[in-house]
Formats: structure tokens, sequence, C-alpha cells
């Protein structure tokens, strides 16, 4: 699931955060470890010289140190020949204590020295260290804490500081998410103290401007693409009805003139509905009016009366409320006639067409027994299903461009009983 780039870097802080801590406390730990072993062993070898100054002047002391005491040392006597007398060892040991009563770490000093006779002496010097569980856990505790503590700041700062610096992207966001083609207008740069979300308004402003130099030329393109095949289709057309009033054609010549002149129809057809198309993406029909429903769906069913009739549909319709929408009247008149000549087109003979009129919805019901269309793909431009080889393919999608400029209205589409159902529904606000 995506994420605001203010939380993404908090979580990428926060876990880059957490290996550099815990990489630098094992460093921490042994850098100091190492210093309080060194201090210590220096303390050892200062003890060890004064201890070797008070043997040479009191030589009895020898005698007085064969066990641990208060000064913490011992001298026996060193067998063997003495090789390396004077070398130190140190080493770590775990060593009782009485008032703990447990084991504690002791840095431990092993050392030999020869006496004023000549005799060679072994020298023990021990010192308490740093209990390093402890000391471990300590770090750890207080490593956490300041994590912790660095982790809370930097959201403070990111919630009051860099919540503040980011606004003028959130805007510039909300600006392009407004952005329609055709009106270039509509997205207002957000003007900034920093560089790169400046440049940000400067590159959007520009790609804005290749754009509708492209849109307005494939617009340009065709709308008049459109209106020059309008003539020549209408002057084709009429001519093959001139044709089709001369009697000495065969019934051969007739079909084929009759089949070139659907055909030329169909093209008419497609030429209409894709200018349509085009108008309706360029938003040239952006004057807002209250539409009475109600009235719209009376005026086209008197248009397709006959049609109605020569297929012998039974006609039900039925008012349980006064639908009214502010929209643009000539686009509803397209997007209710576009339903109704598909109920009416893809009707069965002797069928029925069902219409329903709440204060809410428009429902459309025609009987059919081609089976359910697929719902993904019907309001796809130019998807016929396999109800009419002579359809463009481009009603439904009509019908999908216009809601596109009214999310208020939702168009569902479902198949019952062998009827297809189109309702329009207002959105609950």
């Amino acid at each position: 699931m995506a994420i605001s780039v203010k939380n993404y870097t908090n979580r990428f802080v926060a876990v880059v955060l957490l290996v550099v801590m815990a990489v630098w406390a094992l460093l921490f730990y042994a850098v100091i470890m190492d210093e309080v072993y060194d201090n210590i062993d220096d303390g050892l070898k200062n003890q060890k010289i004064l201890i070797l100054r008070e043997v040479y002047k009191n030589p009895k002391l020898i005698e007085d140190s064969k066990e641990y005491g208060v000064n913490q040392f011992i001298i026996r006597p060193l067998e063997g020949n003495g090789e390396e007398i004077d070398k130190n060892v140190f080493s770590k040991e775990m060593i009782y204590m009485p008032y703990d009563e447990e084991e504690e770490p002791y840095r431990v000093l092993r050392t030999g020295f020869y006496d004023a006779a000549g005799n060679p002496y072994l020298l023990e010097i021990r010192t308490s260290t740093v209990e390093e569980d402890d000391f471990l856990i300590n770090l750890g505790i207080s490593l956490l804490v300041l994590y912790v503590v660095i982790v809370l700041s930097i959201l403070v700062v990111n919630y009051f500081v860099l919540q503040r610096a980011w606004q003028p992207f959130d805007k510039i966001l909300k600006h392009l998410s407004r952005y329609r083609f055709g009106k270039a207008d509509s997205f207002v740069a957000v003007p900034s103290a920093v560089k790169e979300f400046n440049d940000l308004n400067n590159h959007i402003q520009f790609m804005i401007q290749q754009n509708e130099k492209v849109f307005e030329s494939q617009k340009l393109f065709l709308e008049n693409a459109s209106h020059e095949l309008q003539t020549p289709l209408a002057v084709s057309i009429n001519k093959l009805e001139l044709v089709l009033e001369n009697n000495a054609l065969s019934e051969a010549d007739l079909v084929k003139i009759v089949e070139a002149k659907r055909s030329m129809q169909r093209i008419v057809n497609l030429n209409k509905s894709l200018l349509t198309l085009s108008r309706i993406n360029n938003q040239q029909y952006s004057e807002n009016q209250e539409v009475n429903m109600n009235e719209v769906v009376e005026e086209l069913l008197e248009d397709y009366h006959d049609l109605i009739v020569f297929k012998d549909i039974q006609l039900h319709k039925q008012d349980n409320g006064v639908l009214k929408v502010m929209a643009n009247k000539e686009l509803m008149s397209i997007l209710v006639a576009n339903l109704l000549s598909n109920a009416i087109k893809y009707n069965v003979q002797q069928g029925s067409l069902d219409i329903f009129i709440e204060s809410d919805s428009l429902r459309i019901l025609n009987t059919s027994t081609e089976g359910a269309l697929n719902p993904d793909y019907i309001f796809e431009r130019f998807y016929k299903g396999k109800q009419d080889s002579n359809s463009n393919g481009l009603g439904l999608s009509i019908v999908k461009s216009i809601l596109e400029n009214y999310p208020q209205f939702l168009l569902e589409y479902t198949y019952t009983m062998d009827k297809h159902q189109f309702s329009l529904v207002k959105r609950e606000k």
C-alpha cells in the first residue's frame, strides 16, 4: 500500500537509525572496554612499582604477603630459572565476593622480580573491574532511550517543519488533479521559496502547454474530418436513393445498392457518434441547468414511437417521482437517447420495454434472448458484443463519456430474468 513521502521518510530514517545505532553501540562498547582495561592495567603497573619499592625497603613484607589481604596482592617464591621474570601478564578472572555473594570480574597482573638477595618471586596484583554484563545492559537501555528520543524528535520535526515545507507540493498535486484537457488555466502554479518546487511548477506548465497544442490539433482534425465527410456521404446516399428508383435494375442490383446504402449510413452514424464524443471530451457542453428527466424521456419516446410500434414492443412507463438534475440538457438527451435506442434496437420482436423513474433514479429494462453483456467491456469504444453486427459500438461509450462529466451519477448494469437493465442513479452525498 502506498504511503506519503513523509511517512516513508520517517520509516526509512527509523530503520536506518536503528541499524546505525546498533553498530555504533558495538563499536562504542569495544572502545570503552578497551579504554577501561587500559587504564586499569596502567594502574596495576603503577601499583607494581610502588610494591617493589616497598619490598626493597622492607624485605619482611615478602613474608607478610603470602595471601591476599587488604592490599589485594600476594608474593610467592618463583619456581624455575626465572626466565622472562620481568614480563607483565594481564588476565581477567572471576573471583567470589562475600558482599555480593557472587563472582565478580577482576583484572589480575602477574609478574616476577628479584629481592635484594637475588631470589626470584612471583607478584600477583588484582583489582575489581566494571561488570561487563551490567554495563552492557545499562548501555543497551541508555541507547534504546536515546533511539526513542531521537525518533520522536524526528517525527515532531517532520510534523511541524517538514509538513510545512511540503505544503507547496501538496497544493501542486491538488491543482494538477483539477486539470482537464482543453482548460489549461485549470492548473494554477503554486509559488514557493523551494527551487525544486518551482522547477516542478515550470515543468508541469510546459507539459500542459505541449499537451494542449496536441489536444487542440487533434480536436480540430477530428471536427474538420467529420464535417468534411458529412457532405460527400450525404450526396452519395442521395445518389444511391435516386438509382434505387430506376425500375430497369434487376433484383440482384437493387440488393447490392441497398447494401451499399446501408454501409454508407453506418459510416454517417459512426461519423456523428465520433463527433459527439469529440464534443463531449472537448467540454463543448458546459452550460448546466435544471433538467427534468421525466420530460426528456417522454419526448424521446415520442421520437421512437414508430420503431416501438414496428417491433410490436409492449411499453410500460411508470413515474414514481420527478427526477431533476443539474446538467446540460442536450447531454442528458443524448444519454437517455442512447439507452432507449439500445433497449429498442436490441429488443426482441413483441418484447417489452419497462421504464421506471424515481426521484433519484432512472431504470430502463428490455427483454433479450442473447444473455448478459460483459460488464467489463460494455462501456468500451467499439465493443458490440453478439447482438448487432451493424452497430458501431459507441452508444454506451458516449453514455460513459457524458457521466465522466457528472460524477454525482452512477450507471449500473444488471441482467435478470432475460432482461437487460441500465440504472442511472444519483450518488449519495
